[in-house]
């Protein structure tokens, strides 16, 4: 289970006006603001879970994905996750939790993909047993033999990401963070990945977080929405909750970004 309470974070930007000049003052004397993330966050989720984490840019769904992977630590606020605390119990943590960051590689980029999952095996102290059954099955579902022998350079988008997600995976997580997975994919290849995530949480009842901005995800996957605007939650909900009629996701989702002015 993950828990949540009373969460804030915040971060010190430097800024600075345009010029030389500006360049080397800011060398001694240097100028901050402060930007809050998350502010006063709470929301609990039960194992087997399939969560839609959503919000505008900038509204904090990162920094709570970050936070509950251990990467950040709160300012303050209470964080649990399966009775861990992320931040502290770290190396145990990761062994038990999935990340796949749309915008990241966890795959080395001029070596065959099977070499960057066989260094992950050593990283996470995966029993040989284990690892092979796994990568079995991940290459089964997620159609990967063809691709195990080529460069990760050599990848289309599509193909990568579902390389990526495999490699969050190979250690049998039962909690999955999902950071835009879909960002950029074709068609075809986003069918395939909401396809895998499906069959994933039913198979092994693997507890999902997505974020995204592409609300179709949302509607194939999340039995339930966590809005977030300007690091507060604003809603926790179904999509059912917020659908009118027959109206189209995107255009319901626009409109409740609206109703709260983010």
């Amino acid at each position: 289970m993950i828990m949540m309470e009373h969460v804030c974070k915040s971060y010190r930007i430097a800024k600075r006006n345009a010029g030389f000049r500006e360049a080397c003052k800011s060398l001694f004397f240097r100028e901050y603001e402060v930007a809050t993330a998350l502010s006063d966050v709470s929301f609990t989720i039960g194992d087997g879970e399939m969560v839609g984490y959503i919000g505008p840019n900038g509204a904090g769904k990162s920094s709570t994905i970050k936070i509950l992977s251990g990467i950040l630590t709160p300012d303050s606020g209470r964080v649990l996750v399966d009775g861990r605390i992320p931040y502290r119990d770290r190396i145990e943590h990761v062994r038990q939790i999935g990340v796949v960051f749309g915008q990241r590689s966890q795959l080395w980029w001029d070596v065959p993909v099977i070499d960057s999952f066989e260094l992950l095996k050593d990283i996470y102290s995966i029993p040989k047993s284990g690892y092979r059954q796994n990568l079995e099955e991940l290459t089964q579902l997620l159609n990967l033999e063809e691709l195990l022998r080529t460069p990760a350079r050599q990848l289309s988008l599509g193909q990568r990401m579902r390389c990526e997600i495999a490699a969050s995976l190979l250690h049998g997580p039962k909690l999955l963070f999902l950071d835009e997975p879909t960002i950029g994919l074709d068609a075809v290849s986003k069918l395939a990945v909401r396809d895998f995530i499906l069959k994933l949480n039913k198979l092994h009842g693997v507890t999902v977080i997505l974020t995204t901005h592409d609300m179709q995800d949302i509607e194939a996957l999340a039995s339930r929405i966590i809005l977030i605007g300007k690091g507060r939650i604003l809603m926790d909900g179904n999509l059912s909750d917020i659908k009118k009629g027959n109206a189209d996701i995107d255009e319901t989702v626009a409109e409740l970004y609206r109703s709260y002015n983010i």
